[in-house]
């Protein structure tokens, strides 16, 4: 009967092994979209691309210090409005925190809809420089469109996937931390953000320095929500992992026990 149970044990876990499996190589296969990280990688700083006055520039133009780079496109209805009031909000707590933008960083925002004008461009940062503090640079918040080409080159360089859905686009939401050289340095998931975290990243950015993600854990436990704009708890992720170490505690307590029961028999 002990024996029967072990088996039924063993094959629940063999199981739950192979179910994560496909899981994991499913991640490891191209994202159709989502974020692959890649830290300690460089952008192609030759890329041109086309900003709100409708002057081509080079990206390594723009990236001579540390750089925020925002990723998003004009007339998303959901995740990139909150995105870029986020950012306004954060900028304007930097320089509370002896961070000067265009002196210490720049932020870049490039639309990945390569149907997105330098009118659009122009727009927007009509909008958002609204919002900020009196005095803010106009040089340090650059906003950028360009063809698909040159775009996809970008995207793909930091692993920034996306796809249409209907009109509108399905993609991530992420601040990616550039060095002067165009290295990655640092990612931010989500839409929400820590001023400090951010001087950080900057600050690590300015020395070449790698950091870890921030989020993970939150990245992995919350998804976004297109609805009520905002993040939810991924109940089914949470006890699907829970389930799959409970199993593994288990099946690992069930055969320490056994081979005790031998060792003292």
């Amino acid at each position: 009967m002990e024996s029967s149970r072990i088996v039924l044990m063993r094959a629940l876990v063999t199981s739950a092994c192979l179910a994560v499996s496909v899981g994991s190589a499913q991640s490891q296969a191209p994202r159709l979209d989502g974020i692959d990280e890649q830290l300690g990688k460089y952008v192609p700083l030759e890329l041109e691309l086309t900003n709100e006055a409708g002057e081509s520039v080079r990206l390594g133009d723009l990236i001579d210090r540390p750089t925020i780079v925002t990723l998003v496109y004009y007339d998303c209805p959901s995740v990139c409005r909150p995105l870029l009031e986020e950012v306004t909000v954060m900028l304007g707590k930097l320089q509370k925190m002896d961070m000067e933008p265009g002196r210490d960083y720049r932020v870049i925002t490039i639309s990945f809809d390569e149907t997105d004008s330098p009118e659009g461009s122009a727009r927007l940062k009509r909008e958002y420089y609204n919002s900020l503090p009196d005095g803010f640079s106009k040089d340090a918040w650059t906003f950028l469109t360009g063809d698909s080409a040159s775009v996809s080159a970008f995207t793909e360089s930091v692993g920034f996937y996306y796809r249409r859905a209907g009109d509108d686009f399905a993609h991530p939401t992420t601040l990616i931390v550039l060095a002067k050289d165009g290295k990655i340095t640092r990612y931010l998931i989500g839409s929400k953000y820590l001023p400090a975290d951010i001087k950080l990243a900057l600050i690590e950015a300015s020395e070449g320095r790698v950091g870890p993600t921030i989020a993970k854990f939150f990245k992995y436990c919350f998804s976004y929500d297109p609805e009520g704009r905002g993040f939810v708890l991924n109940i089914t992720r949470i006890v699907g992992t829970s389930t799959l170490l409970g199993l593994g505690a288990f099946f690992i307590f069930l055969t320490m026990g056994k081979r005790r029961r031998k060792e003292l028999g």
